[in-house]
């Protein structure tokens, strides 16, 4: 009876001893999986937070120019009919094609215009795409680039076409080449900055700065008038102006667009 009993108390222990391990290993387990949901949730509530701004931008004065849901603050250049461009899943973008010659196509550009400033702006392109960012543009001209100096946006190593420098992502088109090319694969999102002060310009890209210039020198003169815009008379001149996104053709996604006055 002893020797039953004896080994009744065994059996419960070791019993004790796999459920205290099970328990332990379970709960461990459980730790992981919420970790790893708790990462996802996390994720996902900062892709929801694309086209808003947080308090400390707010104060610095960031302003949203692209409010994610619609075209409200933006037009196409001089009123043009165009059916080209279009807001889905909080993204302004560019309907891309081969095949539309038709003259339902347009630039698309801010209903405010700036003068000083900082833009931010993040954007991915299609494969083989061109486009640009525009800006101090005016109305006087049959397109918006024959006033507005443009940083160049361009599928740099799936362009058909064989590129030169002044034609590469990051650029001022025509004018000053990018320094570097930190640009992510196509279908990712790149984060652009422009500052304008005065004549100063700085285009950065993905955290780098890849060109700075003074405008109206004798040195920037001198690339306008031997250059590409040697006969545009109107080409840079304006010191204020709209924001302008070009249709090129191509497709082309925009997001968290904000900027903020100098």
């Amino acid at each position: 009876m002893g020797s039953c009993k004896a080994e009744d108390d065994l059996i419960k222990s070791t019993q004790l001893k796999q459920v205290k391990k099970y328990t332990m290993k379970n709960s461990g387990l459980f730790l992981l999986m919420l970790t790893v949901s708790s990462f996802f949730l996390f994720s996902f509530y900062q892709q929801k937070k694309d086209n808003t701004l947080t308090a400390k931008e707010k104060k610095e004065g960031w302003q949203l120019i692209f409010d994610g849901k619609s075209l409200n603050g933006w037009r196409m250049y001089k009123n043009k009919n165009a059916d080209c461009w279009g807001v889905k899943d909080g993204v302004l973008y560019c309907k891309g094609s081969t095949t539309d010659k038709s003259d339902l196509r347009s630039d698309i550009m801010t209903t405010a215009q700036y003068e000083n400033f900082e833009l931010s702006i993040e954007w991915k392109i299609a494969k083989a795409g061109n486009s640009g960012i525009m800006y101090h543009v005016t109305e006087e001209y049959d397109a918006a680039y024959l006033s507005g100096p443009e940083y160049q946006l361009i599928d740099d190593i799936g362009f058909p076409e064989k590129l030169e420098e002044w034609q590469k992502t990051g650029s001022d088109y025509a004018m000053y080449n990018a320094s570097s090319h930190p640009t992510k694969k196509v279908g990712e999102f790149n984060v652009t900055k422009i500052v304008v002060k005065g004549a100063h310009r700085e285009y950065w890209l993905n955290g780098q700065k890849i060109v700075e210039f003074e405008a109206w020198t004798p040195d920037w003169f001198k690339r306008k008038t031997e250059g590409k815009w040697k006969d545009a008379p109107g080409y840079g001149m304006a010191k204020s102006g709209f924001i302008c996104l070009q249709d090129h053709g191509s497709g082309i996604w925009f997001k968290n667009i904000k900027l903020r006055k100098l």
